[in-house]
C-alpha cells in the first residue's frame, strides 16, 4: 500500500465513522460502486487521475452514483478527493469502506466469528472452494452460490460481504477475500485476531483466559478463532498477524529431535 493511499483510506474511514445513518443498504452501495468502479477502466481511470481537481472528481461520483444514498455518496465523495497511489488501491478502498460499513450496520453480529467458520468450511471442502474460485463460473451465479450456503444460518452482514466478495474477487483467492475481511472487521471494531491451534476444544474459561492474556501482551482486545487441529498433539499454536506462539507438544518434540539430530 503506497503512502498516499494510507492517508486516503484514513481520510475516508474517518468520513464513514461520521457518516449518520449507516445501514446494510449503505455497505451494499458501496460494495456495488467498488464493482463498478473495478469494471470500466474509464470510471476507474477518472476517479484515479491525480491530476483532475478533486470537484471533478465528485463530479462524476454525482453523475455515475446518483441514485445512491445521500450517505453513500458522500463517503465516495470524500474517496475521490483523496490522493490514492493507484487505481488499483482506490478499488481496494471502497471495498474495505463497505467491509466497515456492514460492520457499523450490525454491532451485535459476530461477523469475524462467521467469517472464520466459513472459511473453514471452505477449507474442508476442495469442490465448494474451486466453485467459488474458478474463473470460469459468472460471478453472480458465485454470489447466488453463496447466498443459498448461508441462508438462515449466518448473519445478514456476512452474507453481503462474502457474496459480494465472491462476485469481484480480482484474481485474489477466497479464502484470502475472507481474511482480509476479517482483518478489516476486526480493525473496525478496534481488536486484534488471534488463530489458535489445539488438539482439543477450548472450555469458554480456557477462552477467557486466553484472551485476557493475549489482550494483556498486545495491549488491545483480542478475539479468538480456534481451530481443532490434531496435529499439535497438546497445548496451543496461536498466530496473531505474522506473530507465531508455538506452545504445543508437537513443537517441543520438533525441537528436541532438532537438538538431539545436532
Amino acid at each position: 500500500m503506497g503512502s498516499a493511499t494510507t492517508q486516503a483510506l484514513a481520510a475516508s474511514t474517518q468520513a464513514l465513522a461520521a457518516a449518520s445513518g449507516v445501514s446494510l443498504d449503505t455497505a451494499r452501495e458501496l460494495f456495488a460502486a467498488a464493482r463498478a468502479v473495478s469494471e470500466s477502466s474509464q470510471l476507474s481511470g477518472a476517479l484515479a487521475d491525480p491530476a483532475a481537481p478533486a470537484a471533478a472528481r465528485q463530479n462524476v461520483v454525482a453523475a455515475v452514483f446518483g441514485g445512491f444514498s445521500q450517505g453513500a455518496q458522500g463517503v465516495l465523495k470524500t474517496v475521490v478527493a483523496e490522493r490514492w497511489s493507484s487505481a488499483g488501491e482506490l478499488v481496494d478502498g471502497i471495498e474495505e469502506l463497505a467491509i466497515r460499513a456492514a460492520a457499523i450496520a450490525d454491532p451485535q453480529a459476530d461477523i469475524e466469528g462467521e467469517l472464520f467458520s466459513f472459511s473453514r468450511v471452505i477449507a474442508a471442502n476442495a469442490e465448494l472452494e474451486l466453485a467459488l474460485g474458478s474463473r470460469l463460473g459468472g460471478e453472480d451465479a458465485k454470489g447466488a452460490l453463496v447466498e443459498r450456503l448461508l441462508a438462515g444460518g449466518a448473519s445478514a452482514p456476512v452474507t453481503l460481504i462474502v457474496s459480494s466478495l465472491v462476485r469481484q474477487p480480482r484474481d485474489r483467492r477466497v479464502r484470502q477475500l475472507l481474511n482480509r475481511a476479517m482483518r478489516i472487521v476486526s480493525g473496525q471494531r478496534g481488536r486484534v485476531v488471534a488463530t489458535v491451534h489445539s488438539a482439543k476444544p477450548l472450555s469458554d474459561a480456557q477462552r477467557t483466559r486466553l484472551s485476557d492474556a493475549l489482550s494483556r501482551r498486545y495491549d488491545g482486545q483480542v478475539a479468538l478463532n480456534v481451530v481443532l487441529d490434531p496435529s499439535v498433539v497438546g497445548g496451543l499454536r496461536v498466530q496473531i498477524a505474522d506473530d507465531v506462539i508455538d506452545g504445543s507438544i508437537s513443537a517441543r518434540l520438533a525441537d528436541l529431535r532438532q537438538k538431539l539430530a545436532g
